[in-house]
C-alpha cells in the first residue's frame, strides 16, 4: 500500500527506506525483476520476528468434522456439474430409499453433445410393485364386459388352433413312448440311453413375447379435459384389458411400470412376469398402480429389453405406454434425454426386438417420430377412449 498510495501514514523506518529504494530502482533501471526482488527480500529479512519462524500448527477453539479429510478442497466444478450439485444437500425420504435389499443396475447414457456414451450413469432400483385389492381390477372387466365381448370374437380368430408336437425334450408335459421304449432297450442292451423320453406341445402359427413398459410419472394424476378420470385411472383400465387379450391369446407377456428423481434414482417395478398368469396376485399390483416424479425412459427401456431378450420367442415386441416426452429434473437440455431414448430403441432394434409406443401426449408429434421412427408409434388424442384403443391396438399389431 505504502508503493502505491502517497497518503499512506506509516511511519515505520523500515517501510518508508523500502519504499524509497522502490522508486529509485524505477526510476534508474525501470521494472527489473532482479533489483525488485532484493528489495523484497532485504526487507522481509529485518522485519520478519522470532515467532515467524516456525509455523503455527495449533488451532484454539476450532471443531474439525468426524473423518474430515479437506477433500473439498480438491473438488473441481467443470462445465455441465452445476444442474447436479443441488443433488447433495436435498433431504431424502426414506420411503425413496427402499430397495427391497437388491442393488441397483447400472447403465450407460448417450450424450447427444460428444456422440458418446456415459458409462454407469443411470442408477435403476427394481422391485416388485405393492400390492392392492384384486377385485378392483375384476370390477374394471365387469365394467368393460361389452368391448370384452367384442374382443372375444376378433381374438377367437387371432388365437392358433393347431397344436404341434414338440418331442426329444428331457422335461415336457408328457411322456414320449416311442423314445422312451427304445431307450430303455439301449438301456437293457448297456448303451447309453438317450434322456430326452418326454415331449410337449405348442401352439402353431404364433410365438410372441411381449413386454409393457407403462409411464408412471407425475403427469398421469392429471385430469383430461373431457373426462372424469385421471390419466393413471384410464391407463389402469387400458392395461387390465390389454392383460385379458393378451392371456386369452396365450402369448407370453411382462408388465412393469417406472419412474425417476434423477439419474441416481430410477424406480423399475414388476407388475407382472412372464412366468405369471393374470390372477389375483398380477391384479392386485395393477390395482396398486400409483403415479409419481418424472420420466427417465432411455434406462427402463434397456431394462426391460435386457428381460424381454431372454424369452424364447420368434417376434418380441416392447410396447410402451406414456403419457409426455422423456425428461427428469437434473437434466435441462430436453433434447439430451429424447437422445437417449432413440439410441435405446436403436440398440433394442440391432438386437432383432421391436418398440411401439403409444403416446398420450397431444404434443407427441413435434418428437416422437425422432424417438421411434416412422411406423412406430401411435397418438391417442382422446385419453377417454385408451381402454377401447389399447387392446385393438395390440391385436393389430401382433396378427
Amino acid at each position: 500500500r505504502a508503493i502505491l498510495d502517497e497518503n499512506h501514514g506509516y511511519k515505520n523506518e523500515h517501510v518508508l527506506e523500502t519504499v524509497d529504494k522502490f522508486f529509485a530502482a524505477v526510476e534508474k533501471d525501470g521494472s527489473d525483476t532482479k533489483t525488485m526482488a532484493d528489495i523484497a527480500i532485504s526487507f522481509i529479512a529485518r522485519t520478519r520476528r522470532q515467532s515467524d519462524q516456525l509455523p503455527n500448527i495449533r488451532f484454539e477453539n476450532t471443531e474439525v468434522d468426524y473423518r474430515d479429510d479437506n477433500r473439498h478442497m480438491w473438488m473441481f466444478i467443470e462445465e455441465g456439474d452445476e444442474e447436479e450439485a443441488f443433488e447433495d444437500n436435498r433431504d431424502v425420504k426414506a420411503e425413496e430409499l427402499e430397495t427391497d435389499g437388491l442393488p441397483p443396475r447400472h447403465y450407460a447414457e448417450w450424450d447427444y453433445a460428444t456422440q458418446t456414451y456415459k458409462p454407469d450413469w443411470v442408477s435403476l432400483y427394481e422391485s416388485i410393485h405393492p400390492s392392492g385389492t384384486a377385485s378392483d381390477i375384476d370390477g374394471i372387466l365387469d365394467k368393460h364386459k361389452a368391448l370384452a365381448k367384442q374382443l372375444k370374437h376378433i381374438l377367437d380368430r387371432l388365437k392358433p388352433q393347431q397344436f404341434v408336437r414338440v418331442r426329444y425334450q428331457e422335461e415336457g408335459s408328457e411322456l414320449d413312448l416311442d423314445v422312451a421304449i427304445r431307450s430303455l432297450i439301449d438301456y437293457k442292451c448297456g448303451a447309453q440311453p438317450d434322456p430326452r423320453i418326454n415331449m410337449s406341445h405348442k401352439h402353431d402359427g404364433r410365438d410372441i413375447a411381449v413386454s409393457l413398459l407403462l409411464d408412471l410419472s407425475a403427469s398421469l394424476n392429471d385430469v383430461p379435459e373431457g373426462s372424469e378420470q385421471t390419466i393413471l385411472q384410464l391407463s389402469q383400465e387400458a392395461v387390465s384389458l390389454l392383460a385379458w387379450t393378451i392371456e386369452q391369446l396365450g402369448d407370453k407377456y411382462a408388465i412393469a411400470g417406472f419412474h425417476s428423481d434423477t439419474r441416481h434414482n430410477v424406480r423399475y417395478y414388476h407388475m407382472k412376469g412372464y412366468s405369471e398368469h393374470f390372477d389375483d396376485a398380477v391384479k392386485g399390483r395393477l390395482a396398486a398402480m400409483d403415479a409419481g416424479f418424472s420420466t427417465r425412459m432411455g434406462a427402463a427401456i434397456r431394462h426391460a429389453s435386457h428381460y424381454l431378450e431372454a424369452q424364447k420367442a420368434d417376434k418380441k415386441l416392447l410396447l410402451i405406454l406414456t403419457d409426455g416426452e422423456p425428461a427428469d429434473i437434473d437434466v435441462e437440455d430436453e433434447q439430451y434425454l429424447i437422445s437417449d431414448t432413440k439410441k435405446a430403441v436403436d440398440e433394442i432394434s440391432s438386437k432383432g426386438m421391436f418398440t411401439y409406443c403409444i403416446s398420450l401426449d397431444k404434443k407427441a408429434d413435434d418428437y416422437i417420430q425422432d424417438i421411434f421412427g416412422p411406423g412406430g408409434y401411435t397418438v391417442i388424442d382422446h385419453v377417454e377412449k385408451l381402454p377401447e384403443k389399447l387392446p385393438l391396438l395390440f391385436t393389430a399389431l401382433t396378427s
